[in-house]
């Protein structure tokens, strides 16, 4: 096996798909301890490096503007201009094999999307949907590594738990809501689990991010204890991943929607509780007695359909009916 000391990844994602990318990326320095990797990725996912040492530089390529090609050519100009050993990408278009092919990487590895990318890859591997994402991502170097890193594992230092204390983060990002794509609980309803926690002993913190604005300031006009001293608002500390890690770290447990901070709270193996609506828990959570999927018990015969079966949700919701009543049974058990 040759000794690759300079390797380009591409992985076009959300912060969340760049956390499941995390373990490809540590096997990849496992087998190449002296590499330099190199992640291109899109602008609002950079704050990753914030996470992990593995990547040595980032290069952002904004796929969702209005120049998407020029980025892309932008992208094929910096490969060749650093000589790369190897390019991995994981993407699913048919277009990637031609994009890995013109960066004049000599080594490329990407999925198998038909003949054209059989014979422009070095090798191109066969893409399973129907597993941990993690696992699927960590699929396109089974070529180049025996090493096998089964979950994301980030640079936080755990802090001391805090006993009988519940950490909420109720938000999704803004451009998934935006997109039509609603994934998590009503404020009201994280509002009404906040107290009935509260009501059964549990100290709960409430943390959010800069998209979750609205969100937070419906729980803050609903939420029957806001002055007590078993609630924190948390909301506004946590300027990024990294502190929201920090945090997520010292909760006993941690309860949130289907969002990046979810594959944060796996990662540092603290106690979570995910609501899980519209999208499959099976390919985002890790089969794990730590990681527990909080799902309403509806009858959709299209469960789950986010990505699945359509590209936005429905206006019904059923799936993601669940009381708050129902939560902190959960939670509590």
């Amino acid at each position: 096996m040759m000794n690759y000391k300079n390797i380009l990844a591409i992985n076009f994602g959300g912060i969340g798909d760049e956390i499941f990318f995390l373990p490809t990326l540590i096997s990849l320095k496992k087998e190449f301890p002296n590499s330099k990797i190199t992640l291109a990725l899109e602008p609002r996912s950079k704050s990753v490096k914030d996470l992990t040492d593995i990547i040595d530089e980032v290069f952002p390529v904004d796929i969702k503007g209005k120049n998407k090609y020029t980025e892309l050519l932008k992208l094929v100009f910096f490969a060749r201009r650093n000589k790369f050993d190897i390019v991995i990408s994981s993407g699913g278009n048919k277009f990637i094999s031609i994009l890995l092919w013109l960066t004049g990487v000599k080594k490329r590895y990407g999925y198998d999307t038909g003949a054209l990318s059989r014979k422009l890859l070095t090798q191109a591997v066969r893409l399973n949907k129907n597993q941990y994402a993690c696992a699927m991502y960590h699929d396109l170097i089974t070529p180049l590594t025996n090493h096998k890193t089964e979950l994301p594992e980030v640079n936080i230092n755990p802090k001391p738990k805090l006993p009988d204390t519940i950490l909420i983060h109720p938000g999704v990002s803004k451009m998934s809501v935006q997109k039509g794509c609603i994934k998590t609980i009503s404020a009201e309803v994280w509002a009404e689990t906040i107290d009935l926690l509260i009501e059964k002993g549990k100290k709960v913190i409430l943390a959010g991010g800069p998209d979750d604005n609205e969100c937070i300031e419906t729980i803050l006009n609903t939420i029957k204890y806001k002055n007590s001293e078993k609630f924190e608002n948390y909301y506004g500390k946590t300027r990024s991943m990294k502190d929201l890690g920090e945090l997520i770290s010292q909760a006993e447990k941690f309860l949130c929607s289907d969002s990046a901070p979810l594959h944060v709270a796996v990662a540092l193996k603290t106690k979570t509780y995910a609501i899980f609506g519209p999208t499959d828990d099976k390919k985002l959570i890790p089969i794990s007695e730590n990681v527990i999927a909080v799902k309403a018990n509806d009858n959709c015969p299209l469960k789950p359909c986010l990505w699945e079966k359509r590209l936005t949700t429905c206006t019904n919701l059923d799936c993601l009916k669940i009381s708050p009543e129902e939560i902190v049974e959960i939670v509590l058990k």
